[in-house]
């Protein structure tokens, strides 16, 4: 069941912020001294990464009651695309799939480090010292690989201040995944994408998806930047490659129109499993821990519901 709430004010930072903070009261409430842990899914081009950043920056400027100092609320941020498979494990992974497109490169799931995902998470719920990694997408011609351990970043290390919030952000994030009978009749459906693939393709993706399950069930709350019209994230990475163009000052930069439609498609197979779930909410259990807006073409809040 969702609640719709009107939007008096639009703003996507406002909206998010005033959702993390209800849940970091009530959970100081029952006295839970582990960090709070938000999932946060947003197509690609709505903005998520600028979100999250101004987020953080809010939460540290917060004078939260029975904060017990003076400091701001400590957020840490980051991302599922830092945990993406090391150049050499995704060569492996797209060998041994030779016919699976939808992992011969970065980015559906699969080709995440799950190990190291659930590693990491269960030091940070435990507040104990671990390093998040860093991954740069330009490596490799633009395959990309994971940056060597003294880039990683270190957290709760001996001193540091205790981090309260995590948001854990990336276009898949809290997709869960489907049950055969599912893929299949969505296969069978009319798609933008999946009749591009054979369905063993799509339940190998699906299968792979089960193991991030481990993660999407230890968080408190979930945050779910959703459009209007998924077909949006073709014109948003458009403009993506636009700005890029802009910003060098080279025409020839970033991707072609033609280009942009292969890239998001590569990645529009698992908008068109998993999206339908992802709005009926993941926390089943938890009734009222989901936020969903809803944004226009223009990235403007259009409606906002507790799932």
């Amino acid at each position: 069941m969702s609640l719709s709430i009107p939007t008096h004010d639009n703003n996507p930072l406002g909206i998010c912020l005033s959702f993390i903070l209800t849940h970091l009261q009530q959970a100081r409430h029952h006295s839970h001294k582990r960090p709070l842990i938000i999932g946060l899914n947003g197509v690609q081009g709505v903005g998520k990464t600028t979100l999250v950043a101004a987020l953080a920056a809010a939460l540290a400027g917060e004078k939260p009651k029975n904060n017990g100092g003076n400091n701001g609320v400590k957020t840490l941020v980051f991302s599922l695309d830092d945990f993406y498979l090391t150049h050499e494990d995704q060569r492996v992974l797209s060998e041994a799939n030779p016919g699976n497109t939808l992992v011969q490169h970065r980015g559906e799931p699969g080709t995440h480090d799950i190990t190291l995902l659930k590693s990491v998470f269960t030091a940070l719920k435990n507040a104990h010292p671990t390093k998040i990694p860093r991954y740069d997408k330009a490596l490799f011609s633009g395959q990309g690989d994971r940056l060597p351990e003294e880039a990683w970043i270190s957290v709760n290390q001996p001193g540091d201040e205790p981090i309260q919030v995590i948001i854990f952000e990336g276009w898949s994030v809290g997709f869960r995944s489907l049950d055969e009978e599912d893929v299949r009749a969505r296969w069978e459906a009319p798609s933008r994408t999946l009749r591009h693939h054979q369905l063993e393709h799509l339940l190998f993706v699906n299968d792979k998806l089960r193991g991030y399950d481990a993660v999407t069930d230890v968080f408190d709350a979930f945050i779910h930047i959703d459009s209007e019209h998924l077909d949006y994230v073709y014109a948003w990475r458009q403009e993506q490659e636009e700005s890029l163009r802009r910003a060098r000052g080279d025409p020839s930069a970033g991707m072609t129109p033609k280009q942009v439609v292969r890239f998001v498609d590569g990645y529009f197979p698992a908008y068109e499993l998993y999206t339908a779930a992802l709005r009926r909410g993941i926390l089943k259990d938890r009734p009222g821990r989901q936020l969903r807006m809803i944004v226009g073409r223009d990235r403007k809040v259009k409606q906002v519901e507790r799932i």
